[in-house]
């Protein structure tokens, strides 16, 4: 039942205001007529029911005009009280609703103001408009008590109203924040594979335009035998890069896709003389040194040590004047450091369209908790340095925001 009429209040205020107004108005008319031995109301029932009329048009504006509404009603009260007649809860039904609507419309200064000022002027009224007798507990800890629970009620209200407010935009705001992550999310898994794209495409198409510039070459010089090795090392490259390009491409196939081929392993350190046997039949000669004692790393990091040797030897492939590059490996403590190094320009030419090798291998290098460096060697040429944990640092779990 109550559940009904709280769903009509909120659909219709209007006809609910209407209808607690007449009803209150009508409850302090009738609450003229009560008395006790000690009481004397005045017999004439005339100004009870033009103040009972004003309060009902004062409470109809309550919702909208809090503080009106309660200055009209308490006003009204007070002289009625004035008058003598007795302050029970059916007189006072009016100055409690519109003190409920001071309470849960208004801040708690307000509240405090208006509600106190209230009680102290019906409590001064009622005492002057009789003498003292026996109903004196009636006409002030009465009264007191019944112009204290509607402003409680009307606090609480706005509490629950306040607290539903800040778990909605608690909601809100989570959601927003799972969008947000799920936008970031993807947005890395993009950058994800956008390097690996890179990583593998660009390096093995490199690889394979060096290749078959240097069997071209080898034609021309009527050097059939050494050309036709560079064609069968040519021919390998393009089926490695097809091979990791697929790899990269099938992390998207949904999972259970019965098409889907198992995928290889993610390539690591110890695939370094493949590549560095590639990039000899390119023309690039690499000097290799490992310092301290090689140890095993976690996948991920793996992966990023051979794509940053990987990027940093094709460019060394592309700009290097001699042909020539230098890559130590330095295991100390539970780091590794990379240092790849020719003596190609101080900075690698722009290229049209690219210029995402170096921001790729930087992003790499951050993503395990690693750092990258790059610029001009202090000898001549270019420098790339990678310092890699040998293990990526553990997540840390998010604090409660």
């Amino acid at each position: 039942m109550t559940s009904h009429l709280e769903r009509y209040g909120r659909r219709h205020p209007r006809a609910a205001d209407a209808v607690l107004a007449v009803t209150l108005g009508a409850c302090m008319e009738l609450g003229a007529h009560i008395s006790t031995s000690d009481s004397h109301p005045p017999h004439n029932p005339w100004p009870a029911r033009l103040l009972a009329l004003a309060c009902t048009a004062a409470l109809y504006t309550a919702r909208r005009h809090p503080r009106t509404a309660l200055t009209v009603t308490a006003a009204c009260a007070a002289v009625l009280t004035a008058l003598g007649h007795l302050p029970s809860p059916l007189l006072l039904a009016p100055v409690m609703a519109a003190l409920y609507w001071i309470a849960a419309l208004t801040d708690s200064r307000t509240t405090a103001t208006y509600g106190y000022t209230t009680a102290a002027l019906l409590l001064a009224t009622s005492l002057a408009g009789a003498p003292l007798g026996n109903d004196f507990l009636l006409r002030t800890l009465g009264t007191a008590l019944w112009l204290l629970l509607p402003l409680s009620l009307g606090g609480m209200s706005r509490f629950r109203r306040a607290y539903l407010h800040t778990m909605q935009e608690r909601a809100a705001n989570a959601e927003r924040t799972r969008e947000e992550e799920a936008r970031l999310r993807v947005a890395e898994e993009r950058m994800r594979i956008a390097r690996e794209l890179h990583d593998a495409v660009a390096h093995h198409m490199a690889v394979a335009n060096a290749q078959a510039g240097t069997a071209a070459h080898l034609l021309a010089a009527g050097r059939p035998e050494q050309a036709g090795q560079l064609l069968a090392d040519l021919a390998h490259t393009t089926s490695t890069a097809l091979l990791e390009l697929r790899n990269t491409v099938g992390v998207l196939r949904q999972a259970g896709d019965p098409d889907a081929d198992p995928l290889e392993p993610a390539p690591g350190l110890s695939r370094l003389p493949d590549l560095l046997a590639a990039l000899e039949s390119a023309g690039l000669t690499v000097t290799t040194t490992t310092e301290g004692t090689a140890r095993p790393l976690s996948p991920g990091v793996d992966l990023t040590a051979y794509r940053i040797v990987q990027e940093a030897l094709t460019n060394a492939a592309k700009y290097a004047s001699n042909h020539t590059a230098d890559l130590h490996l330095d295991y100390t403590g539970s780091r590794l450091r990379i240092t790849v190094t020719n003596d190609g320009p101080p900075a690698p030419p722009p290229v049209p369209g690219g210029g995402y090798g170096l921001m790729g291998m930087r992003e790499r290098a951050h993503s395990v908790g690693g750092d990258l460096t790059t610029g001009p060697h202090p000898q001549g040429g270019f420098q790339v340095t990678a310092t890699l944990p040998l293990q990526p640092p553990t997540a840390r779990p998010q604090e409660n925001r």
